[in-house]
């Protein structure tokens, strides 16, 4: 399973979050593209459209279990994907910001 650590990303990294949309609501990366796990298979046209064609592709969630299986799939696809070891409660504890759609401080449910 190809995983990256939180610390290793670069602002500007393109981040897919496939959490569920309590989750994205109560606080997400900015900037991340919010497509949930349980929507993944029918909107997975999103993320063809919007994921660079040349770069790689950083899933993440709340742990990291969701975001692996995410992650497996589009390395089947032959997509560059990577897991976010420890998703977004280690976002939020190596200090990135957790935002909400209105811009204000987030937190990671």
């Amino acid at each position: 399973m190809p995983t990256v650590e939180v610390t290793d990303l670069k602002d500007g990294d393109f981040l897919l979050d496939v959490r569920e949309d309590d989750e994205w609501q109560a606080g997400h990366a900015e900037g991340a593209l919010h497509i949930p796990i349980s929507e993944f298979v029918a909107r997975y046209g999103e993320l063809t459209e919007a994921a660079p064609q040349d770069g790689r592709v950083n899933v993440i969630c709340r742990s990291g279990g969701r975001s692996a299986q995410v992650t497996m799939y589009l390395v089947q696809q032959g997509i560059d994907a990577v897991n976010i070891d420890g998703g977004m409660k280690h976002w939020e504890a190596a200090g990135r910001p957790v935002v909400t759609d209105a811009g204000q401080a987030g937190v990671v449910i």
